[in-house]
């Protein structure tokens, strides 16, 4: 793996004729360098929102202009409220006034909801322009910018509408997520746990004694992590893109996670706080199950309190749960397929679990 000394380390997502780098390090976004082979002409549209823009944008701008590239900014309404069909064509108003051709870059500035929208915009503008994300959270640094999905909420379902649209390019800058509020990080840290319980034991271990230097923002420990997680993403996304089978592991938690994050209204909760009561929640049928075991589950318990994530999930009711997981992407002939654990470091794919069991789970929400 390597050790960190300061330098910027890139991975490779593995995807024959489109595959793309993803650069972790300091300072990246002020370097245009990294970014001008990536573009078709010297056009980009970067996309981002109202608490990014005042931080970040100039510093990507400045240097593109400098090289001579035309830049055009679309800052949108920040939150998850917003990830919608009517921001969305905020974007497309702003590329087609602007007469952006299917040449023109477009930059994703900000964190998975903003990556989300630019990349479905991206996919969909002119049936297809390229498009490089630039996530300045780390959530969306570790999870949501890497592997190709986009898209929007629906007032019915998370994520319902989107496409599989892969990037030119992924520039992780270390350096944004000094701003990032603690509750954010914490959301982020949830997803980088999820890919040491999902496939990866050493990375878990690992975890548990460096979890305080990544709350930290300790320098060297926030870019491994990243590269680790970077690392384990790509692998699963070069093995299955579509989500046919593996990648679905990454969904640990989700399906709870989504039912809160839908019933509690978009941006209530954090998707990566969801998340994390979501992946609770899986481990608690999982050792109904008999798959876990006690210590197993303090284990996970622990690692999310150090995260500072809140693991109780809000009691909606067994119905309520029931109902929105119902209507979760992950159902297949009818029945709720869960990500459960069978062990820290092994994850399953399976709707071969004894409904009466999840139903005593969701019953133990006090």
């Amino acid at each position: 793996m390597g050790q960190y000394n300061g330098m910027m380390q890139t991975l490779n997502v593995a995807l024959g004729d489109r595959a793309y780098p993803i650069h972790i390090g300091s300072g990246l976004i002020q370097q245009a360098e990294l970014i001008l082979p990536h573009l078709q002409r010297k056009q980009v549209a970067i996309v981002t929102n109202t608490t990014v823009a005042p931080l970040y944008l100039e510093r990507l701008a400045k240097p593109l202009r400098e090289a001579g590239v035309g830049v055009i900014e679309i800052i949108l309404p920040d939150g998850e409220a917003y990830k919608n069909s009517e921001t969305l064509n905020t974007i497309y108003d702003a590329l087609l006034q602007n007469r952006c051709e299917r040449s023109t870059t477009l930059i994703a500035l900000g964190g998975g909801v903003i990556g989300d929208l630019t990349g479905y915009a991206a996919a969909t503008y002119l049936r297809g322009v390229p498009f490089i994300q630039i996530p300045t959270t780390l959530l969306s640094q570790v999870d949501s910018s890497v592997g190709g999905k986009t898209g929007i909420n629906h007032p019915l379902g998370k994520n319902m509408i989107g496409a599989f649209y892969q990037p030119k390019l992924v520039l992780a800058d270390i350096n944004t997520l000094q701003t990032l509020p603690k509750r954010e990080l914490s959301a982020g840290v949830a997803e980088v746990i999820k890919y040491g319980l999902i496939r990866d034991v050493d990375f878990f271990d690992w975890l548990e004694t460096n979890i305080h230097g990544l709350m930290g923002l300790d320098e060297a420990i926030v870019s491994y992590a990243i590269y680790r997680s970077c690392k384990n993403k790509a692998e699963v996304v070069a093995v299955d893109e579509h989500e046919a089978g593996e990648r679905a592991l990454l969904n640990l938690g989700h399906t709870f996670g989504h039912a809160i994050e839908n019933a509690m209204g978009y941006g209530v909760w954090l998707h990566g706080e969801a998340v994390a009561a979501g992946t609770m929640l899986a481990a608690d049928l999982s050792h109904r199950m008999g798959w876990l075991n006690d210590a197993e589950v303090k284990r996970m318990h622990a690692l999310l309190t150090a995260s500072s994530l809140p693991l109780k999930a809000p009691n909606l009711g067994v119905k309520k749960y029931l109902d929105l997981m119902q209507s979760d992407k992950k159902v297949a002939d009818g029945k709720i397929r869960l990500v459960l654990q069978q062990g820290i470091g092994k994850a399953v794919i399976t709707s071969d679990y004894d409904a009466d069991k999840l139903k005593q789970t969701l019953e133990s929400i006090s």
